[in-house]
């Protein structure tokens, strides 16, 4: 039977992972995305988009990596967090999974974006003002995809905030500041589907997700990385 690899090697390469995370998700979403669209304006956001092609492309690039890096972090948050409660790191991993995958296909619309801006031969019928709004469009689907996925990451951190609590290897405020970003993450989504007005309260909601979200993961990450997976003699 092949050996279980041990908590602390888990522990760092998901500590590496998550720190990479952070700083790439908030370079594509903030300096990228936020940067470059402009909700309702179509024709400036794809004239920024084609000013900016190589940002937009890094950004892309980025949001890549972090598909590719979740999949390694969820697998070693399970192997962290299994001998405190292995069902539960499971469902854990799982939640994150599942969003991962709702970001690789979002990032499909980035890609479909670039083909309608860049003049693929099969829109040759479509102008100037219909292909902006069709690249609007794809925009529009990525957001919505990724939206979706945010809701099974807020239920991963909810768990991964259980999972520290219960543990009692780190801080108690990390698994509070978890299970506040998880929440903060659902209800956000679901606003988003409730509330016809939701762009008129969505400065709230980000201060809502960013704060407990961006503190909590970040001291998450530096967690596994330097302490996390030892025995909780050691962390004594």
């Amino acid at each position: 039977m092949t050996a279980l690899i041990q908590p602390r090697p888990a522990a760092r390469a998901a500590g590496i992972g998550y720190v990479a995370i952070v700083f790439l998700a908030i370079f594509a979403n903030f300096f990228v995305r936020e940067g470059l669209i402009v909700p309702d304006d179509a024709a400036v956001t794809v004239a920024n988009i084609v000013d900016s092609d190589g940002l937009f492309r890094a950004g892309m690039v980025a949001f890549l990596a972090v598909f590719i890096i979740d999949v390694v972090v969820a697998w070693g948050l399970y192997a962290v967090f299994r001998p405190i409660h292995q069902d539960l790191s499971l469902l854990s991993a799982w939640f994150r999974l599942v969003y991962t995958i709702f970001l690789g296909a979002a990032l499909v619309f980035f890609l479909m974006t670039i083909e309608v801006i860049g003049g693929a031969d099969y829109f040759g019928a479509f102008d100037g003002g219909q292909r902006d709004a069709l690249a609007m469009l794809f925009l529009d689907a990525f957001n919505f995809t990724w939206l979706v996925g945010l809701a099974a990451f807020g239920f991963h951190l909810v768990l991964m905030g259980y999972l520290v609590l219960k543990a009692g290897v780190a801080h108690r405020v990390l698994g509070y500041l978890l299970f506040a970003a998880g929440t903060a993450y659902i209800v956000d989504t679901v606003a988003n589907l409730l509330m016809a007005n939701y762009q008129d309260h969505a400065d709230v909601f980000l201060i809502l997700v960013a704060l407990p979200s961006v503190v909590g993961e970040m001291w998450l990450g530096l967690w596994l990385l330097l302490r996390g997976g030892r025995s909780e003699r050691t962390e004594a």
